[in-house]
């Protein structure tokens, strides 16, 4: 278990302040390099750092480390509609409202309900809004409506005449949601390059970009040292780019998402002794809300419907159980209700004072200031995320999604 060194301040006091650096626009990485893993790795071990690429990544790990990732999709999420007027008005999807789960949702063909953001919504105050898709020559339609609105979100339906499923219609029509602070237009190539060569599982609205680095090359090069990998899947929601506003993070509201872990999972990662990697601050939150999941099993086994709030690690409940003991009991609710897979919703919020029960390393990406994503990084490494931060300023990294990556190590996690 990794525990923060920094002094201690209880996370709901902690003021986002505190996690802010210099990161002027030109840093940010608008496109992805050519190849994949040409991309740079900070290699951050023990208190120091050295400088990298990715491709030599299975260099770095020891022989037998467990990878985790994220085989979350991304969708084309963004629809758009041009009233009678001539006011273009896009509804970006979110998550699924009716059927509320993915994989039903994606297989719909008539109509579905979505909870989603209205792009424009002064524009379009009432009444439905319609677009033509032409389909082997032939025309269909589209139909979308708002039938409730709660703060910033509201409920939309679609309704549409076409052969298609719903995970077709959004291929045909939709655009790739490519994240806001890029300041440009999805283009072709994001359809590529915004995905990991390994997604498979449809449903997020942003990637899982610590995974955007990985190629064949470097797969193979980790089997063959003995580094293996298993899934989780956690569709990434919009709210991963909320920024915090609040003064302090009591007064911060984390997104929720949804995450699935199938039974094989979780068995080996009870069986697994060596490191476990996480590929991605999504994998990250995903196996640490493992943890608290099996603690509501083990505490109450009967119960059914799992939800990590952003507050519960933070709840000084003197029940810890081993992770071990918590993996044991999912594999007993699996096997009990029959099910294949845990299926669970998470808002855990992961800041300084945090302790980690399941991640030796962290393969991440370089995070926004103020950001929930940086807090977890400061769990992670310390008050040593300045030096991190500094060193890749100072070494002309580059930021955010199609940005550089880095390896950060738990102290002493690899002896």
């Amino acid at each position: 278990m990794h525990e923060s060194k920094q002094p201690f301040i209880a996370p709901q006091q902690l003021s986002i302040e505190a996690y802010d650096y210099p990161l002027t626009d030109e840093r940010i990485a608008k496109f992805p390099l050519p190849e994949r893993d040409a991309s740079k790795l900070l290699i951050y071990r023990n208190g120091s750092i050295e400088e990298t690429v990715f491709r030599t990544l299975s260099e770095h790990l020891p022989a037998e480390t467990l990878l985790v990732r994220n085989n979350t999709r991304v969708v084309q999420a963004r629809l758009f509609f041009h009233k009678e007027s001539g006011a273009k008005i896009e509804l970006f999807c979110l998550e699924p409202h009716q059927p509320s789960d993915y994989a039903q949702m994606f297989q719909q063909t008539q109509s579905c309900e979505w909870i989603g953001l209205i792009g424009n919504a002064k524009k379009w105050k009432e009444g439905v809004l319609r677009r033509t898709l032409t389909l082997n020559d032939k025309n269909y339609e589209l139909k979308a409506y708002r039938l409730a609105t709660e703060g910033m979100t509201s409920i939309l339906r679609f309704e549409w005449d076409a052969p298609l499923s719903f995970a077709a219609l959004l291929e045909l029509v939709g655009e790739l949601p490519i994240p806001p602070y890029l300041h440009r237009e999805t283009t072709p190539s994001d359809k590529i390059t915004y995905q990991t060569t390994y997604a498979q599982i449809e449903g997020s609205v942003a990637a899982p970009t610590a995974g955007l680095h990985f190629t064949d090359r470097v797969w193979d090069d980790l089997r063959r040292k003995g580094i293996d990998w298993a899934n989780i899947t956690l569709h990434v929601g919009a709210g991963t780019f909320r920024p915090v506003k609040s003064d302090v993070m009591l007064d911060h509201e984390m997104h929720a998402e949804t995450f699935y872990v199938d039974r094989a999972t979780l068995q080996r990662l009870k069986e697994y002794g060596k490191p476990v990697v996480a590929v991605g601050t999504t994998t990250v939150r995903t196996l640490e809300s493992l943890y608290y999941i099996g603690r509501m099993l083990l505490k109450n086994p009967e119960a059914t419907q799992f939800h990590v709030d952003q507050w519960m690690p933070y709840d000084h409940d003197p029940f810890q159980p081993d992770f071990r003991e918590t993996l044991e009991a999912m594999i007993h609710y699996l096997d009990q209700h029959q099910l294949k897979a845990l299926h669970a919703s998470t808002q855990l919020l992961i800041a300084p004072g945090y302790s980690f029960h399941t991640v030796s390393g962290i393969i991440t990406n370089f995070h926004q200031p103020r950001s929930t994503l940086l807090l977890l990084v400061a769990a992670f490494t310390g008050n040593d995320w300045k030096k991190i931060y500094d060193f890749a300023l100072q070494h002309d990294f580059r930021f955010l999604s199609y940005g550089d990556s880095s390896l950060l190590w738990a102290h002493e996690a690899e002896k």
